[in-house]
């Protein structure tokens, strides 16, 4: 049987082949971005750019603030409840905003929607080249950022989660230029691998992780390293501690405005967040602060392609095995070196959240930073069962069904991408529809909610129509109706619901089908057999 991977054509079109993925991966961005909703937190991440962004004029322009009438609307740094969450992503942005949209709610979410895509972008990016880097091998780089798009839940958030993805990609290239800083130890790169870890931090208080990270790796390197050069790898962590100091205060105006010391009041905030909200778990209602230690883990497992996470335990389970069999000498190579990063990178976030307890909500989307880790173990998994078979005839079998079913995990991620479209924030990788309904979360982003005003506005030809969505998800409706055109908008009236004419949910906090009090339901939106809204039009 011939080896697809030493074919020269694959060799000799590598170019062509990587350029054509990304090329197809941002023509999807383009083609797809205006499709999706207006999620739960995109009004006050906007919001908390435009405070930055209206501090930053008043310092150097205060006269361009007072001539603009919406300033007023925009609170104080100072007083602004979630200023302290970092704006290196949504202070651009609002400057964009402010540029391009001239103040039409629909054209800014369609350009928020593309300029998070293309951060998640650029996270593939820093995927392929770590893979690259750590496989010597372009074709399981690419493996690797086909495995990262063709992610269901991942591919729809990218279009529009503008905290958690954006973190994960500004994670994940902030690990890749620790990698590079790590192969040659230049000042250069100290200072480049500086202004990621800034931006990360930037993004999310949570990237100070990456400080301790880059100071033991170093550490580390300099066990493997000639005694001449451990200077010099400690002149590095010096510099890079400075420029990665020195830029995250440069891009978190919110330190400006207020002492040094709101910085370890942020950080307290990783573990403190407070959030009062409630989550659906197994069927039970439960507070976002008790929830028990396999919350995490459980929500990995039935939202990751299983494929998927049976790979990357393969991925850990060979790396285990090296360890033990090899001891320290497995750390001598620099891919021995990367696997333990990658394996820490993974694991370690899940064990602090579980003997921590850190208030965690909505699934794991807190945690998405760790998944292009789970993903580079899950190749990692695939590269050594295809080792072991080129080497071992008799593990041949195995590696096929392996790759079988890894083949068929990709093209049915791929199908339930383009079939669930514009819902795969709400895939589920093992559970039974039926089962998913009652047990679990299902919108809680609320994007659904656009498409059930459009069918409203489309199904009924009144010229004024009052609407009402319950508590605790009663912004939705408003929110998403930002991102319709504006003779659509104008015919919608948000009211009560005692006076609406339609009353739309996501069935936030609920188990169980509302009664048939609320009204005749009309329409429902189902993803995978499970219903994620339903319209109610109430008579009278």
């Amino acid at each position: 049987m011939p080896d697809l991977f030493r074919f020269n054509f694959f060799k000799s079109s590598s170019r062509w082949i990587v350029g054509g993925f990304f090329g197809v991966l941002l023509s999807l961005g383009f083609w797809l971005h205006d499709d999706y909703g207006v999620s739960w937190d995109e009004p006050n991440n906007h919001l908390n750019g435009l405070v930055s962004a209206k501090y930053l004029t008043q310092l150097v322009a205060p006269e361009l603030v007072a001539r603009q009438p919406s300033s007023r609307l925009i609170p104080d740094i100072r007083t602004f409840a979630d200023a302290d969450h970092g704006v290196a992503f949504e202070l651009p942005l609002a400057l964009l905003s402010f540029v391009f949209t001239h103040g039409d709610s629909r054209a800014f979410y369609h350009l928020r929607h593309f300029c998070v895509f293309l951060v998640f972008v650029l996270g593939v990016w820093a995927l392929y080249q770590l893979a690259k880097q750590r496989f010597q091998d372009w074709r399981w780089a690419v493996l690797a950022a086909g495995l990262l798009v063709l992610s269901p839940r991942f591919f729809a958030e990218a279009f529009y989660n503008g905290k958690d993805i954006v973190y994960m990609a500004s994670f994940t290239i902030a690990i890749y230029t620790l990698t590079r800083l790590l192969q040659r130890p230049a000042y250069g790169r100290a200072v480049v691998h500086g202004l990621a870890t800034a931006l990360a931090v930037d993004v999310r208080v949570q990237g100070l992780l990456l400080v301790p990270v880059t100071l033991l790796l170093l550490g580390l390197e300099a066990g493997y390293r000639a005694r001449i050069e451990r200077g010099q790898l400690l002149r590095v962590g010096g510099i890079y501690g400075v420029s990665a100091l020195a830029l995250t205060v440069l891009g978190w105006p919110y330190l400006w405005a207020h002492s040094w010391q709101e910085l370890l009041a942020a950080t307290q905030r990783i573990s403190q967040y407070p959030w009062a909200g409630r989550v659906v778990y197994f069927g039970q209602v439960l507070s976002g602060t008790q929830l028990p230690w396999h919350y995490i883990p459980v929500w990995i497992s039935i939202t990751t392609p299983f494929p998927y996470v049976l790979a990357a335990l393969a991925g850990v389970g060979s790396w285990l095995r090296e360890m033990i069999q090899q001891g320290r000498a497995s750390l001598g190579t620099f891919a021995g070196r990367l696997d333990l990063l990658f394996v820490s990178w993974l694991l370690v976030p899940v064990l602090l959240v579980i003997g921590l307890r850190p208030v965690v909500y909505d699934g794991w989307r807190h945690l998405y930073f760790i998944y292009p880790a789970l993903v580079l173990l899950a190749v990692r998994g695939a590269h050594t069962l295809t080792a072991m078979a080129r080497q071992w005839p008799r593990w041949r079998p195995l590696a096929l069904g392996a790759a079988l079913i890894g083949s068929w995990g990709m093209l049915h991620a791929a199908w339930r991408i383009a079939r669930d479209h514009p819902h795969q924030q709400t895939y589920f990788s093992i559970l039974p529809p039926s089962f998913a309904q009652r047990n679990f979360d299902l919108d809680y982003w609320g994007l659904s909610y656009r498409q059930g005003l459009e069918w409203v506005l489309a199904h009924d030809q009144a010229p004024t129509i009052s609407v009402h969505s319950p508590w605790p998800s009663g912004t939705l409706v408003y929110t998403n109706s930002l991102i319709l055109p504006p003779t659509d908008r104008a015919r919608l009236r948000f009211t009560n619901h005692q006076n609406a004419d339609y009353i739309l949910t996501n069935y936030r906090y609920r188990t169980q089908s509302f009664p048939d009090t609320i009204g005749r339901e009309v329409h429902t939106i189902r993803v995978n057999g499970v219903r994620i809204l339903s319209v109610f039009r109430r008579s009278g």
